[in-house]
C-alpha cells in the first residue's frame, strides 16, 4: 500500500488529503493533519473521494480513449491520439484562417490546475491571438474579483483562516459554508467555543444551517444585499462608529460614499429587505465594534470583524457593487489589515484562484495584469516570446456563448467544465453549440450533458492522476499529487494543451522556437512562477522543492528566505497608484428580473450539503445521494396551501425561458413566495420535454443570463417565476437492486431510455445506496440501487415499456406480474431470496393517477419531512415523489406506495408473496409496523433522522449534554461533522420525553 499527499479536488477550501492505493486503484483518503488549510479534517464529499475512482466508476464513467462523432447526434467512434490531435489543430487552424481568430473560444474551469490554466491562456492569446478564454470562475469569482480591485486596488483576500480565531464577530452574507465549506465552519465552530462573547451574523434569503447557528439572522429579501449594508453603514455614521481618522489616512471617495448613504436609513432599508429596522442597527453594531454592544475606551482598540461572502454576494446582475458595499463598512470601521478583520470571499472551486493569477479569463493577464494596459500587454508579449498579445477584450462566459448562437464564434474548446448543465439560459447555451461548427470537450468523465453535444473528446486525467499545484481562498499554494495512472489513454490536461499548441505552430509559425517547451508541469509552473516577479502576487520566493519541504504556502511570497505572507494590508497601505482604498458609492439596484403577476415567486439556487457542481464526479458515490435522495422544490408550507399542493405531488415551475416539472418540498426555512432549487439538478438527473417537445434541461433552463456589468457574471441566484400544479396523471416507477460494478452502465441506459420518451413530462433518475450492513437474510448484499420515475399526460406505448422491461431483467424469469388493461395499471417485481427473507429486487408499477374514489393523489416527497420551526415529528411516508397509482390496499395506503418502500428499505415480504398479485394488496403486518427509515442526516455513520428523534426522546440534561449523549448512542456528527448543524437543530427541537427530577 503506498500513500501520496495531495489536494482536495471539490471547493475552495483546499483540505490535505492522503491518498492511499495499491497499483493503479486508489483504495481509501484521510485526511492530511499537518495541511494548514484543515488539519487533518474532511467533509462527507472529501471523505469519499476514493468512491470517485472505483474500478467500475473508472471503466464506465471515465472517458478511456479520444472519441469523435461524425455527425451530431450521432454515436461516439474512437480515435488514435495522434488523429485527434491532428484534427483539433487542423479544424482550429482553418476556422481561425477563415473567419479570424476570434472566431475561436475556449471555456475552461476552475477545477483545472494552475499549470493547465497556464497554458490553455497562452495558447489561446499568445499563440492564436484571441481573448476569447473563459472559465466557470466567471460563474462564481468574478464579482469578488471586481469588487476586490475597484476597492484594494487588486484581486487579494486579504485574509487568512486563522482569522477565524482572532474575530470579535463574523458577519457571513451570502454564503453558507456549514454546507458549501464544511471544513471552514468547522473552524468557526471551534473559534466560537473558544470565545463564547464572539458574535455570528448571517444574511441569507434562506434560513440555512449557518443561519440557524446565528445570534443575529436577517432574512433579506433576494438582491436587497447593496440596500443592508448602505443602511448599517448610514448607522455607524449616524451613531459615530466610524473611524474617522483612519479614513482620512487610508482611504479615498468617503465624501460622495457619505451622501449616497444618508437617504438609505434603517427603515428604508427594512422596507426594502424585509427585515426589521432594529435589526439593521443591531448588525451595524456588532460589525463597527466587533461583536461588542458598546465601544472600547479607546475607539482605536475595537474588537475585530471578520465578513465571509461566496455566491449569494456574487451571482447577481449587482455582484461588484453588494461586495464593494460590503468592503466599504470594513474600510469605515478600520476593519482590514489585522488578526481577525477584513473582507474574505469565499472561492467555489479548488482553483478559482490559480485561474486568475494566471489570467486564466477573457478579461485578465498573467500576474494578475489588465488586459486594458498596453504596458501589461508589453510585459506579457515579452515573457511568452511573441509579438503582441491582442489589445480586443474576449468573449466572457455568456457573452461567448450568445456569439456562438449568433454564428459568430464557430469553434468552442470546453475544458473540464459542462455549459450544458451550469450555465443560465440553457436554450440558448444548446443553440450555441448547436450552430458551432466544431466543439471540443476535454473532460475526465463522459457522461455530462456536454459530452452529449460535443464532436470531438479528449480524455483528461483527474484528481488522484495529475501533478500539479492549486491555490485556496487563502491564497495558500499546495501541491496536488498523483496517486496512480490515468485510466485508458487519459492524459492530463496542460500535455493535451502542449500537443495541440505544437501542432498549431507547425502551421502558424514553422521553422521558429515552441511557445510551449515544457516537459513537465514543474517546468510550467516555473514560468508562470517568473510572470509573477514584482506583482502584487509575487511567487518568485517559492519553488517546488520549497512545497515540498515546507509544505503550502501563501502569496505573495517573493523571498526565499523569508516566510509568506498570511494577511495582506497590515502596513494599511492598498494595491492602489497613492496607496489608499477607495469607497464606492454605487446605489442600490434590484434584481435584474423582477416578479411580478404572472410569475410571482423568486426562485434561487444553491449547493447541498453532499453534492457538488454538475455531479460528474459527486454522483458516482451512492452515499452521497442519501441527504438528498431526490430533486425536489422548496416551498413555505403557507405557499403550498395557497395553490392546493401537498408534499410530494408534482408541481410546475415556469420562467421566461422554459419549464421544469419537480415534486414539492415543505420548508417553513424558505420565505414565503420564494423557491428554492439546488444548483446541481441537469438533465442527467432531472428532465422531461414540455408539450411542445422542448428539452426540460435542469434547473438551469429557468434562469437568466443578464449579468453584471463590471464583472460579467451572471444572476444564477434569482429567476421570476410561476408554480403550479403538473396535471401529468400517467405515472411510472421503475427501481433496481444491481451490482456496483453494474451500476454506471445500467443508470447510462436508463438515462437514454428516458430521454427517447418525447410523452414524458418529468423524469428523474437517482441512485441509492445500499445499506452499510445488510440484515441477516438480505439476498441483496451489498448491492446499489436506481430508481426511475417518469410522469406523463397519457400512457408510454408499448414498446417503450418492454424495452425499459428489459433493461430492469423484468422480461424473464421468476417474476410476480399484474395487470389491469382496463385501468391501465400494470405491476412487476423480481423477488431476491426465499420464503420469508424474500426482498423485492426490482419493480416497475405504472398506471393511471387516478385513487379509489377518483381523484387525484400523490405520494409524499421521498423520506423527508417538513423542515424548520413549523415542522412535525417523522412519519411513515414513501420512498418516492412520483404520485400513486390507482391500486390501494385494504389498510388504505397505496400499494404503490407501500411497494417503494419496501424496495427501497429492503424490507423481507414475509409469506405475502402471493398476495401481491392482487389489485390491491396490503402491506406486510411486519414491515408496517416497522419505522420508516426517514431522512438521512449523518451520511458518513448512516444515520437517518428518525432513530436521532427516537434517541433524543429519552436523553435528559442540557443541549450540550443531549448532544454528547445522542454521539455516544449513534456517533452522528462524530466523524466528517458536516451534518452537525442539522444534529444540533434536532436537540433543540425533539424535547426530552422523560420526566426529569425538579431543580
Amino acid at each position: 500500500m503506498r500513500e501520496t499527499k495531495s489536494t482536495c479536488p471539490y471547493c475552495g477550501v483546499g483540505c490535505g488529503v492522503i491518498i492511499t492505493s495499491e497499483g493503479d486503484q486508489i483504495t481509501g483518503v484521510r485526511g492530511d493533519p499537518a495541511h494548514p488549510a484543515n488539519f487533518g479534517r474532511l467533509c462527507s464529499k472529501g471523505s469519499t473521494l476514493h468512491g470517485t475512482a472505483t474500478a467500475p466508476v473508472k471503466l464506465h464513467e471515465r472517458l478511456r480513449q479520444p472519441m469523435q462523432r461524425l455527425q451530431r447526434g450521432g454515436a461516439l467512434t474512437p480515435l488514435a491520439w495522434a488523429t485527434a490531435l491532428d484534427t483539433v489543430a487542423a479544424r482550429f487552424a482553418t476556422i481561425a484562417a477563415t473567419h479570424g481568430p476570434d472566431a475561436l473560444g475556449f471555456y475552461i474551469s476552475g477545477q483545472l490546475l494552475t499549470e493547465d490554466y497556464y497554458v490553455f491562456n497562452k495558447l489561446a492569446k499568445g499563440l492564436l491571438g484571441t481573448n476569447n478564454i473563459d472559465t466557470n470562475s466567471r460563474l462564481c469569482m468574478s464579482s469578488a474579483v471586481a469588487g476586490y480591485k475597484q476597492s484594494l486596488g487588486a484581486d487579494a483576500p486579504p485574509c487568512s483562516y486563522e482569522d477565524f480565531d482572532h474575530a470579535g464577530c463574523l458577519f457571513i452574507a451570502g454564503a453558507n459554508p456549514a454546507w458549501a465549506h464544511p471544513i471552514l465552519f468547522r473552524r468557526i465552530e471551534d473559534a466560537r467555543r473558544a470565545n463564547p462573547l464572539m458574535k455570528l451574523i448571517v444574511v441569507d434569503p434562506r434560513r440555512t444551517d449557518t443561519a440557524e447557528e446565528a445570534d443575529l439572522f436577517l432574512q433579506i429579501q433576494p438582491g436587497s444585499d447593496v440596500a443592508l449594508f448602505h443602511a448599517m453603514l448610514h448607522v455607524m455614521v449616524w451613531e459615530g462608529w466610524i473611524d474617522a481618522a483612519w479614513i482620512d489616512a487610508h482611504t479615498a471617495g468617503w465624501d460622495a460614499l457619505k451622501r449616497q448613504v444618508h437617504g438609505m436609513g434603517p427603515r428604508e432599508a427594512a422596507r426594502i429587505c424585509g427585515v426589521p429596522a432594529e435589526a439593521i442597527v443591531q448588525a451595524a453594531r456588532w460589525f463597527a465594534w466587533g461583536g461588542a454592544d458598546t465601544p472600547p475606551a479607546e475607539a482605536s482598540r475595537r474588537a475585530a470583524t471578520l465578513s465571509l461572502y461566496c455566491q449569494g454576494l456574487n451571482q447577481s446582475s449587482s455582484g461588484t457593487a453588494k461586495n464593494s458595499a460590503l468592503i466599504n463598512l470594513h474600510l469605515a470601521c478600520a476593519q482590514i489589515g489585522r488578526p481577525g478583520a477584513g473582507p474574505f470571499s469565499l472561492t467555489g472551486q479548488p482553483n478559482a484562484m490559480g485561474g486568475r493569477e494566471v489570467g486564466g479569463m477573457a478579461t485578465l493577464l498573467s500576474g494578475h495584469r489588465e488586459l486594458t494596459n498596453p504596458q501589461h500587454r508589453a510585459e506579457v508579449a515579452a515573457l511568452w516570446g511573441v509579438d503582441a498579445v491582442p489589445e480586443k477584450p474576449g468573449h466572457a462566459a455568456m457573452a461567448m456563448f450568445e456569439a456562438a448562437a449568433r454564428g459568430e464564434v464557430k469553434a468552442l474548446w470546453i475544458a473540464c467544465t459542462n455549459p450544458a448543465q451550469s450555465l443560465p439560459d440553457q436554450a440558448l447555451v444548446r443553440e450555441a453549440l448547436a450552430k458551432c461548427e466544431f466543439v471540443v470537450l476535454q473532460e475526465a468523465f463522459g457522461g455530462t450533458e456536454t459530452a452529449a453535444l460535443a464532436d470531438l473528446l479528449l480524455p483528461a486525467s483527474t484528481w488522484g492522476e495529475k501533478e500539479g499545484t492549486v491555490t485556496n481562498s487563502e491564497r495558500r499554494i499546495s501541491r496536488v499529487r498523483a496517486a496512480v495512472a490515468a485510466p485508458g489513454e487519459a492524459r492530463e490536461d496542460w500535455r493535451i494543451v502542449v500537443d495541440v499548441a505544437q501542432r498549431l505552430e507547425a502551421r502558424l509559425r514553422p521553422g521558429r522556437p515552441t511557445l510551449f517547451p515544457y516537459a513537465t508541469p514543474e517546468s510550467v509552473w516555473n514560468e508562470h512562477r517568473e510572470t509573477t516577479r514584482g506583482r502584487d502576487l509575487d511567487i518568485t520566493g517559492l519553488s517546488w522543492a520549497r512545497l515540498e519541504a515546507e509544505g503550502p504556502q501563501p502569496w505573495p511570497c517573493p523571498d526565499a528566505a523569508a516566510p509568506a505572507t498570511a494577511r495582506l494590508y497590515t502596513d494599511f497601505r492598498f494595491a492602489t497608484a497613492d496607496g489608499r482604498a477607495r469607497f464606492v458609492d454605487t446605489a442600490w439596484k434590484p434584481v435584474a428580473e423582477g416578479c411580478d403577476a404572472r410569475h410571482p415567486f423568486a426562485l434561487t439556487t444553491g449547493r447541498l450539503r453532499d453534492q457538488w457542481h454538475g455531479l460528474s464526479r459527486s454522483g458516482t458515490v451512492t452515499k452521497l445521494w442519501a441527504h438528498a435522495p431526490q430533486p425536489v422544490v422548496q416551498l413555505h408550507p403557507q405557499d403550498l396551501a395557497r395553490r392546493g399542493l401537498r408534499e410530494g405531488e408534482l408541481a410546475e415551475l415556469k420562467s421566461r425561458r422554459g419549464s421544469l416539472v419537480l415534486p414539492v418540498q415543505a420548508d417553513a426555512r424558505i420565505a414565503p413566495l420564494q423557491a428554492f432549487v439546488a444548483m446541481h439538478w441537469g438533465e442527467a438527473v432531472l428532465a422531461g420535454r414540455d408539450a411542445q417537445g422542448r428539452l426540460r434541461a435542469g434547473v438551469n433552463q429557468l434562469m437568466h443570463g443578464k449579468v453584471d456589468p463590471q464583472s460579467l457574471q451572471p444572476e444564477l441566484k434569482h429567476a421570476a417565476i410561476a408554480i403550479g400544479r403538473a396535471t401529468l396523471p400517467w405515472r411510472l416507477f421503475a427501481a433496481t437492486w444491481v451490482d456496483e460494478a453494474d451500476l454506471p452502465a445500467l443508470r447510462s441506459a436508463l438515462r437514454a431510455w428516458a430521454a427517447a420518451q418525447p410523452l414524458a413530462r418529468y423524469t428523474s433518475l437517482v441512485p441509492l445506496a445500499g445499506p452499510s450492513q445488510p440484515a441477516g437474510g438480505d439476498a441483496l448484499g451489498a448491492r446499489q440501487g436506481l430508481r426511475l420515475e417518469l410522469a406523463a399526460e397519457q400512457a408510454l406505448p408499448e414498446a417503450a415499456l418492454d424495452a425499459l422491461l428489459g433493461l430492469l431483467q423484468l422480461k424473464d424469469g421468476l417474476l410476480l406480474r399484474y395487470a389491469d388493461p382496463r385501468g391501465g395499471q400494470r405491476r412487476l417485481l423480481r423477488l431476491a431470496g426465499e420464503g420469508a427473507a424474500a426482498r423485492v429486487a426490482a419493480l416497475l408499477i405504472a398506471g393511471p393517477l387516478v385513487g379509489a374514489d377518483g381523484k387525484a393523489t400523490a405520494l409524499p416527497a421521498p423520506a423527508t419531512t417538513a423542515r424548520g420551526p413549523a415542522a412535525e415529528p417523522a412519519r411513515r411516508r414513501g420512498p418516492s415523489g412520483v404520485a400513486a397509482p390507482r391500486e390501494a390496499g385494504p389498510q388504505g395506503e397505496p400499494a404503490a406506495v407501500w411497494l417503494q418502500r419496501w424496495w427501497a428499505e429492503r424490507l423481507p415480504l414475509g409469506a405475502h408473496t402471493r398476495s401481491l398479485l392482487a389489485p390491491n394488496p396490503a402491506a406486510p403486518a411486519e414491515g408496517a409496523a416497522t419505522p420508516a427509515r426517514g431522512k438521512q442526516v449523518c451520511t458518513c455513520l448512516d444515520v437517518a433522522e428518525p432513530a436521532i428523534r427516537t434517541a433524543l426522546a429519552a436523553l435528559p440534561g442540557t443541549p450540550a449534554e443531549r448532544l454528547a449523549a445522542l454521539q455516544g448512542q449513534l456517533r452522528c456528527g462524530t466523524s466528517c461533522g458536516s451534518c452537525l448543524p442539522e444534529v444540533r437543530r434536532l436537540v433543540q427541537a425533539v424535547p426530552c420525553a422523560i420526566a426529569q427530577p425538579a431543580g
